[in-house]
């Protein structure tokens, strides 16, 4: 878990990391916009107090299989510069360890000329991270813990 903690050379258009410490989606947001750029759009996915069928969830705990999450989130972030053109800087990173509910555990930002192209490649971005990347969460909740009932297998990134 390193790629959170350094901030990337100032050419990179690139920024992946996974860490145990809280998200801000400010620094995504700053480290993203660019001068030829004039739409961002940032994304935070928080815990929430509840899941299907758990009401009163008050931690989850993301656990990942380190050495293939900033690989698989720079894949993400690659085939979105491609399919996006005009895509300027993404940030992706996911948090793990125990959360409390509002805390951010995954933050996307993208930066375009224009607002369409961000806001798709935002999307994309977070709907791939969701289907590709090995992270699981454990609910913990009023009557007990678990993992997420959102489970799936891990699929590839399709270019």
């Amino acid at each position: 878990m390193s790629g959170y903690d350094r901030e990337p050379d100032s050419e990179e258009e690139i920024w992946v990391g996974l860490t145990a410490e809280a998200l801000s989606t400010d620094r995504a947001a700053r480290w993203v916009g660019r001068s030829d750029c004039g739409a961002v759009v940032t994304f935070a996915g928080t815990v929430r107090d509840h899941a299907a069928g758990r009401e009163g969830v008050d931690e989850l705990e993301y656990e990942a299989y380190d050495g293939q999450v900033e690989p698989r989130l720079r894949s993400i972030a690659e085939e979105a510069r491609v399919r996006f053109a005009g895509l300027g800087r993404v940030v992706i990173w996911h948090r793990v360890g125990v959360l409390g509910v509002g805390e951010a555990s995954v933050v996307v930002a993208v930066a375009s000329a224009h607002r369409g192209v961000a806001f798709d490649a935002g999307r994309y971005c977070i709907d791939t991270v969701k289907t590709s990347v090995p992270i699981w969460k454990r609910e913990r909740w009023a009557g007990g813990e678990d993992w997420g009932l959102d489970a799936h297998d891990v699929a590839e990134v399709r270019p």
